[in-house]
């Protein structure tokens, strides 16, 4: 008996496809025009092998959202440091980096609180590092941005606008050094080239040259 495994069905009258991804906590998601539970059934019997597999990628990734009730790491300029939880008196949250382990201190037990203070320790570790990488790497590819920014985003490492305005993502933090740059390179290389055709990697190659090592790094993490 093959049993099928959970999802989530969103459906979508402007879709002509339908298409299987999972979110950041590994369910399953269908995203299709009106289609019959048929037709769904026979797809997840057809794809079960890719199902298991991409699933089984993804919970290998590196910077995995924290299950806080569960001894837990950061992942912070590509290492990993151990996250220890301290209860204490004082009636405040607050997470301190001590350049081997993140420990956080808190009074009262919220998942919701101790995500935001991860998040704002990865966006001011963010607006200190990236404008000065984008400065170095801007003056060597003669491209400039009009704009940085900076927000968390569940897919997207970075972007560039029409206007050539960089966006980043804050979790960016969590990557190697070669990695952030990459990004970097890649995002302003999108000021000349609004594409990802052959003139758009060979600017990208030519001012890091092993790139795609680089590639294969990032893509053993997760936003």
């Amino acid at each position: 008996m093959n049993l099928l495994p959970q999802y989530t069905h969103i459906i979508n009258p402007k879709l002509k496809h339908t298409y299987l991804s999972f979110d950041s906590g590994g369910n399953l998601v269908i995203k299709s025009p009106k289609v019959s539970q048929y037709y769904l059934e026979q797809l997840l019997l057809k794809k079960s092998d890719w199902i298991n597999s991409s699933r089984n990628k993804l919970f290998q990734k590196k910077g995995k959202n924290l299950d806080f009730s569960q001894q837990g790491e950061l992942y912070y300029k590509g290492h990993p440091y151990p996250l220890t939880l301290i209860e204490y008196a004082k009636k405040r949250t607050k997470l301190i980096f001590d350049q081997k382990a993140f420990l956080l201190y808190f009074h009262q037990y919220n998942e919701v609180l101790f995500q935001k203070h991860i998040d704002i320790f990865y966006k001011e570790e963010c607006k200190q590092l990236i404008p000065l990488l984008v400065e170095k790497w801007s003056n060597r590819m003669a491209l400039v941005p009009t704009n940085i920014r900076f927000r968390k985003t569940k897919r997207q490492w970075g972007s560039c606008s029409g206007k050539n305005v960089l966006s980043f993502n804050t979790m960016l933090m969590k990557l190697p050094l070669s990695v952030i740059q990459y990004i970097i390179v890649h995002e302003l290389a999108h000021i000349k080239h609004k594409h990802h055709q052959k003139s758009f990697w060979k600017l990208v190659e030519e001012h890091l040259p092993d790139y795609r090592q680089r590639v294969a790094e990032l893509h053993t993490y997760t936003t």
